[in-house]
């Protein structure tokens, strides 16, 4: 049986946090990691983080050269459950958007496409600018999902590590992958004039009530 397997890219946007997250979590529920980091995201590592490369390589299972664009993941016949890009940088966003397969990375995420497979781009950068937002189109309109990695600060997050933490579980239930203590909402809509509204759930997996 065909191990559970995540292509991780890691680009040259700010908040390689996510990457390492997702490393981490993956692992943690047992999915195989097939990891490639970009130069750009090297220096990245070393402005974010205490990170050295070889404690980064560490967290993933297999690793990959960006220079390798004869690497296991850039066959169609390598089979993944899919492809995340956190951060995604607009650079290679722009690149998967147009179908440059000019590096391992962004060769993963074509192959991803091509073989009708899930992509997810976490998608760093603001403000947007067209071209920015013509790519995001060109994405989807190929089947990836771009997400943001925007806070749920319903949760009232008590530090970044539970921003991140959170984002990234919610990137992985694109691909059916369940991180175990996920925080979740759990009614509709709040009616602030109810003494008795529906219970929010918090980042410890309790619930709160909305105040008044």
């Amino acid at each position: 049986m065909t191990p559970r397997r995540l292509v991780v890219g890691i680009s040259g946007a700010t908040g390689i946090a996510y990457g390492v997250q997702v490393l981490g979590s993956a692992r943690a529920v047992g999915v195989e990691t097939h990891l490639v980091v970009t130069p750009a995201a090297q220096q990245t590592r070393d402005y974010e983080t205490d990170l050295s490369v070889r404690e980064l390589y560490a967290l993933a299972d297999v690793v990959y050269k960006p220079a390798d664009v004869g690497a296991a993941i850039a066959s169609g016949s390598f089979r993944t459950t899919g492809m995340i890009v956190a951060p995604c940088s607009v650079r290679t966003l722009a690149a998967i958007a147009h179908g440059l397969g000019d590096n391992a990375l962004t060769r993963a995420a074509d192959v991803t496409l091509k073989e009708r497979r899930r992509l997810v781009l976490l998608v760093r950068e603001t403000p947007l600018t067209l071209a920015h937002l013509r790519a995001m189109t060109a994405v989807t309109e190929m089947g990836g999902v771009v997400m943001p990695p925007v806070p749920a600060f319903y949760l009232h997050p008590k530090s970044v590590h539970d921003i991140v933490q959170h984002t990234v579980a919610r990137a992985l239930d694109l691909f059916d992958i369940d991180v175990p203590g996920t925080p979740r909402w759990g009614g509709g809509d709040i009616d602030l004039t109810d003494p008795n509204p529906t219970p929010l759930a918090t980042p410890n997996g309790t619930t709160r009530r909305a105040q008044r």
